[in-house]
């Protein structure tokens, strides 16, 4: 069985999480559903599910009406007891899935900033790997509150909710750790004038932020990713 990757928005690669799962033998089939793909009726084919991030707000049904199937397949997965990860979009549809607020056109938070563990997220398998505080990406103006009986894991300067978990490994993370250097780059130029409409000058900046922050940040997101491939059981090994 192989663990399913829902694309929300065009540029929105597995990054770090690809990696993660190619090293472990791993397997996946993606979904692009912002392209009209259909998403499978529910999880019996798939060992996990990952949901990707985008521009689109987590309750923008009218202009993408495969939002609320996202999050059916979400509240599916996690009663199947079968790992979940949602990365920015993706961690706010796991709040809509269980009944959240989504916090809608906050300050803009981007480029590499720190993120902090909360002492439950220091017991937390994924958690733990921020330590005292590691640099990862950001690319976000929307949040969520947290679903009820949810752990809190993370927060940063900005955004008070940056990582939860729900149930045993139901994980929703606001900040982009599947964001390598090479993916930041890459949205660099493909999203330029989005970038530079929300963070001024940052294309004079990006190289001596990349040289401050990158090497760190791709270091802890592998982990990152490393700690959620291993939720998932011997079973979605690629035949």
């Amino acid at each position: 069985m192989q663990v399913l990757v829902i694309e929300n928005y065009p540029d929105t690669p597995l990054g770090q999480v690809g990696s993660a799962l190619q090293q472990a033998g791993f397997g996946w089939e993606t979904v692009k559903a912002h392209e009209g793909d259909a998403l499978p009726p529910d999880q019996s084919a798939h060992a996990g599910l990952v949901v990707l991030g985008g521009m689109q707000n987590a309750r923008d049904d009218d202009r993408y009406p495969f939002l609320p199937d996202v999050c059916n397949l979400i509240r599916a997965f996690h009663s199947g007891g079968k790992p979940v990860l949602g990365i920015c979009l993706g961690a706010q549809l796991i709040a809509r899935a269980f009944d959240a607020d989504n916090i809608l056109d906050r300050p803009v938070e981007f480029g590499w900033h720190d993120v902090l563990p909360t002492e439950e997220g220091r017991q937390d398998p994924l958690g733990c790997v921020l330590e005292d505080g590691e640099p990862l990406f950001h690319w976000h103006t929307d949040s969520f509150t947290l679903p009820e009986d949810a752990v809190h894991l993370a927060t940063s300067d900005l955004t008070p909710h940056q990582a939860f978990r729900v149930g045993r490994s139901t994980y929703g993370i606001q900040f982009h750790f599947e964001a390598s250097s090479d993916v930041v780059a890459h949205w660099s130029q493909t999203f330029a004038e989005e970038i530079e409409a929300c963070c001024p000058g940052w294309q004079t900046r990006l190289p001596a932020e990349m040289q401050c922050y990158a090497d760190a940040a791709d270091r802890a997101g592998l982990k990152l990713a490393q700690a959620w491939a291993g939720l998932l059981g011997p079973s979605l090994k690629a035949s």
